[in-house]
């Protein structure tokens, strides 16, 4: 995404949102309690956190587990009264103003202190900053505003979690979008390309998403109303939430590790192409020296493959 010949009022709205809110960190603290782990973990269809852990339809896990990578994500929800929310259902905390509405989860980066995880039954502190609020100008020349935030996650030993996270905000839709419907080539996503790479299939459904919609308190419209999505986003179906895909890829990284418990350095993502409720695709993970890459492929309504996400894990 370049940054030239972007128009005055997307620079003023980018700025009047960094000024608004760069001096203004929110710092709130919460109990993990083992709930919010459990049904996370049974949402991603994974009956057990860990290996040698209880089958979670069963028992929640005691106090003191370390929480999985990624898995925090289930906790500092947002904290807001229904009319102090946006017309699509967003914590507007960090929202640009009018007409850059459509908001999309866009990439970012975590890194972890390997030897202070978060663990559950704990107190953690969240402290949340506005790093930047930059105008932008995407690849087909539309306007974007490109918002980024860091999340501090500490416990009673101190720095556990750094969470950077990148949303876009794209202009509201003047006029209905050409919507293409899915064709049987959505069906297959495509193989492994060579011996290294290991696969893992996925399909969302409307119940996985609002599911996870609830544990995450996200009242994002995109992620459960399809006259939303298609008549105000330009989607043609419910869209996959960028959060779960990426505990996906991180436990995807820590199934194929031979201690399920390790934690990574950090990842760096990117969000490239929407997935769809009831679209298949297939998580492509290869091994490195000292990193992992996973990148979540499948194929666009027209038939072609995409890529939906990417990830680099440092181990």
């Amino acid at each position: 995404m370049a940054s030239a010949k972007v128009p005055a009022l997307t620079r003023r709205l980018a700025d009047d949102l960094f000024q608004r809110a760069k001096n203004a960190p929110i710092v709130r603290k919460q109990l993990l309690d083992p709930n919010q782990i459990q049904r996370l973990s049974l949402t991603l269809n994974r009956s057990r956190l860990y290996r040698d852990t209880e089958n979670l339809k069963e028992a929640v896990l005691p106090i003191g587990t370390p929480i999985a990578p990624g898995y925090h994500l289930v906790y500092f929800t947002p904290a807001a009264l229904p009319d102090e929310l946006g017309n699509d259902g967003t914590d507007v905390s960090y929202n640009p103003s009018n007409p850059f509405s459509r908001r999309m989860w866009a990439g970012g980066e975590m890194q972890w202190e390997k030897g202070n995880p978060l663990r559950i039954g704990h107190e953690a502190v969240e402290t949340t900053r506005l790093i930047s609020a930059e105008p932008k100008t995407g690849r087909t020349g539309d306007e974007l505003i490109v918002v980024r935030v860091e999340k501090t996650f500490e416990n009673s030993k101190g720095l556990a979690l750094v969470d950077k996270r990148d949303w876009v905000f794209r202009m509201e839709l003047t006029e209905p979008a050409p919507l293409t419907e899915a064709k049987e080539s959505d069906i297959e996503p495509p193989s492994p390309m060579n011996s290294s790479q290991i696969s893992r299939d996925f399909l969302q459904t409307p119940v996985s998403l609002f599911r996870f919609s609830a544990l995450t308190f996200n009242a994002h419209k995109i992620h459960y109303s399809r006259p939303w999505c298609r008549d105000v986003e330009g989607h043609r179906e419910v869209v996959v939430h960028g959060p779960l895909n990426l505990i996906n890829m991180l436990d995807f990284w820590r199934d194929v590790q031979e201690d399920d418990y390790s934690i990574p350095q950090s990842i760096k993502y990117r969000a490239t192409a929407p997935f769809y409720a009831g679209e298949r695709y297939r998580a492509l993970l290869e091994r490195g020296a000292g990193s992992t890459s996973v990148k979540l492929w499948g194929r666009s309504s027209s038939g072609e493959f995409k890529v939906g996400m990417t990830g680099e894990v440092v181990d």
